[in-house]
């Protein structure tokens, strides 16, 4: 059978910031046939995450070392994260009706040829959307970033950049399960309402307030900071060094103030490793597939008890996708940006 199929493509190779006119919605048919032969499934797309990683994808650049980041080709169709449900398949882990997150194109329909790394959904009492998120990569991300690199005990003081993002919300509450003392950073003083309002963060700041951040890490850190989670690098990863304690922990989830220069900035401060005996460790949550069900178990039940909370941010049909991904480039999104393709 033969569908209509919206597909949100890249024209061109990027440079600088992505603008939307760097994309086109392209109208297509796609056959919901499955190569004989093939273990591939027809897929309908529900969800898709906006994850700032895929800036990476949007330039030329050979990426033999980490797959995921290799360029997009100009034309072709974005891939990212995402939910779908599907609708035929061929590999017997996965049954017509099945809730599926993992990676897919963006568009209405995809033919998913390789089926490793998709996950069955198995509980379905929450927001579909929150398996782009919450119970996703960017949940894993929290999860792994914090609990195996951070060490963290009770009395820890914890700072967190890019706060209200969908990894940074999360490991701010993790923090505080453990006991620590937690303050976040955001681009808008909505999002440090947030934080501080709905998501348990002891205080936060906005860092594109004023031009000085070492004044402001210095007011809220008087005592300095035992724990870094970075999303953010430049200026800001080089300030907070001089502000870690000894023997502090830096988790190094993303950089996404670099993502969109020609020549990324430099860090002066690396001596402070040295002298503060710091420990900074970067990581990919992709290399931790295996603790996806340690971490559904952990998350779920914190879910359901409302013990552990998710703010998304969610744009309406892949005509507003474009616009979506764009933003979380310049901190439109409140929460986890997320585009709803189809309810089912």
């Amino acid at each position: 059978m033969m569908l209509g199929n919206k597909q949100v493509v890249l024209k061109n190779y990027v440079e600088g910031y992505p603008k939307e006119s760097d994309f086109e919605l392209r109208k297509s048919m796609i056959s919901s046939d499955i190569p004989q032969g093939s273990k591939g499934l027809f897929v309908k797309n529900l969800y898709l995450g906006c994850d700032p990683y895929m800036r990476h994808r949007m330039s030329h650049h050979i990426s033999e070392d980490v797959p995921l980041l290799a360029s997009f080709n100009p034309g072709s169709v974005i891939i990212g994260l995402g939910v779908a449900k599907v609708i035929k398949s061929a590999d017997a882990d996965f049954e017509e009706g099945d809730y599926i997150w993992g990676m897919t194109a963006w568009e209405d329909y995809t033919l998913i040829l390789n089926t490793n790394g998709l996950f069955n959904i198995k509980y379905t009492d929450v927001p579909l959307s929150y398996y782009a998120g919450i119970l996703g990569m960017p949940g894993l991300a929290a999860y792994i970033g914090f609990n195996n690199l951070c060490s963290a005990k009770e009395g820890d003081v914890v700072y967190v950049s890019s706060a209200a993002g969908g990894v940074g919300q999360l490991v701010g509450q993790f923090a505080k399960m453990k006991g620590c003392y937690v303050v976040g950073s955001a681009s808008t003083d909505d999002k440090v309402r947030l934080l501080k309002s709905q998501l348990g963060f002891d205080d936060a700041f906005n860092y594109k307030q004023g031009n000085d951040l070492a004044g402001a890490l210095k007011r809220h850190f008087p005592n300095g900071i035992d724990i870094y989670f970075e999303n953010v690098g430049g200026n800001m990863l080089d300030e907070v060094l001089l502000h870690m304690n000894l023997c502090g922990r830096i988790a190094v989830s993303g950089m996404i103030s670099q993502y969109n220069l020609k020549k990324p900035d430099g860090i002066h401060n690396l001596f402070c490793l040295i002298s503060k005996r710091l420990r900074m460790e970067g990581f990919s949550e992709f290399d931790f597939r295996h603790k996806v069900p340690e971490y559904l178990e952990f998350a779920i039940q914190l879910i359901r008890e409302k013990k552990l909370l998710f703010v998304e941010d969610i744009a309406e049909g892949l005509e507003n996708a474009a616009s979506a991904l764009v933003g979380i480039y310049h901190g439109r999104n409140v929460g986890k940006q997320i585009i709803q393709v189809s309810t089912d």
